[in-house]
């Protein structure tokens, strides 16, 4: 009972300060070391010189820090366990001289950069785990007219927010059999606020010219708000696993000593010092919540992984790293309440009436 009563307490505690450490800078980490436009503008395929010369005009605008051209198009591939349709952003830049300054493409582990062959895509690990495929692997994506194409993976970058697929043009003119014509622009502002972002994506609207604007305030707002309810959840279940471990390790070792109080006064009697009748017991409590706090590990290193990856939406990602702190802080927490009621039980029974204990009938 000890064993699965501390193991219980520190799988929670284990989940709640992992869960915790895997949303914790995500938006930061998305919106602005991986993602660093904040919108993309879309213009119409029967742009007017006059509306392309008002477009240009709002580009070069102060509050326009960098553009870049890119294609852009959504496209759409089934999967989930449910096998919904994923809207994919798929953005092929004209170049690729200073697309990192827009999209950092990186592997999660290892940080290793990535670049855009012309033999295939590098897609975000969200899709590439939805779809359970790897690099070297094909996938097939359906554009706006219905149209299947097929796209080998090339690599698999870290994104936690959105789907995304990134080609360069000679890959993308392969895959999609049609000419490679800039459709939009990424766009990097000056202020990066959400609300200086939505003003700026506003007065885009305004011109004729364009098709329409994908901003990331509403990736923002999506993933704090998801981050804030967890985060929370996580707050009570921590807190809730730390009296667990207390009422548990409190209640057996209660037991314990009550149903031993004979065994204990023999020994006082015999000469026994206090210290060395409560470590007699104590002993056993030590040892039993040790072997719980590696068996906690295990299983909330499992309830961590269930948790991140079945409560985010299909289009989110948390950080599946765990830190050492995760480790530390339910041990910690165990010791603290271990050795305090290691005080308490020394306390008890240096008070234990020895003659009553002996005389009375098992």
């Amino acid at each position: 009972m000890t064993i699965f009563g501390v193991a219980g307490s520190v799988t929670l505690l284990f989940a709640g300060l992992a869960v915790q450490h895997s949303i914790s800078g995500v938006n930061d980490r998305q919106f602005n070391d991986i993602i660093k436009y904040d919108m993309i503008v879309a213009q119409k395929s029967n742009i007017t010189d006059k509306q392309q010369q008002q477009l240009d005009q709002l580009f070069q605008e102060k509050a326009v820090e960098r553009t870049k051209s890119v294609y852009y198009e959504t496209v759409t591939k089934n999967a989930g366990t449910d096998n919904d349709r994923q809207d994919i952003t798929m953005i092929v830049p004209k170049d690729q001289t200073g697309f990192s300054d827009y999209i950092r493409l990186a592997t999660r582990q290892g940080q290793t950069k990535l670049t855009l062959s012309n033999d295939g895509a590098v897609i975000s690990e969200r899709l590439a785990s939805l779809l359970n495929v790897k690099i070297g692997s094909t996938i097939t994506v359906k554009d706006a007219t219905g149209t299947k194409h097929q796209v080998k993976v090339t690599g698999i970058t870290e994104m936690y927010m959105g789907h995304f697929l990134f080609m360069n043009k000679t890959a993308y003119q392969k895959a999609f059999n049609t000419d490679f014509k800039p459709n939009g622009r990424l766009v990097t502002l000056k202020n990066r606020s959400i609300s200086n972002t939505r003003a700026e994506a506003a007065k885009f609207m305004q011109a004729g010219g364009v098709e329409g604007i994908q901003q990331n305030s509403a990736l923002r707002s999506q993933i704090t708000t998801i981050v804030h309810s967890l985060n929370t959840i996580m707050i009570v279940l921590i807190v809730l696993a730390a009296v667990l471990g207390v009422v548990i390790l409190y209640n057996l070792t209660n037991i314990n000593v009550a149903e031993r109080m004979r065994e204990l006064s023999t020994i006082k009697v015999l000469g026994f010092y206090n210290q060395e009748v409560t470590m007699y017991i104590y002993r056993e409590t030590i040892l039993l919540s040790i072997f719980g706090i590696f068996v906690g590990w295990g299983l909330g290193e499992l309830l961590h992984e269930y948790i991140i990856t079945v409560v985010p939406p299909n289009n989110v990602m948390f950080n599946p790293a765990l830190s050492a702190l995760t480790f530390i802080m339910p041990t910690l927490v165990i010791t603290i309440i271990t050795i305090a009621l290691g005080f308490f039980v020394n306390s008890s029974l240096k008070k234990v009436d020895m003659l009553a204990a002996l005389k009375s009938v098992d």
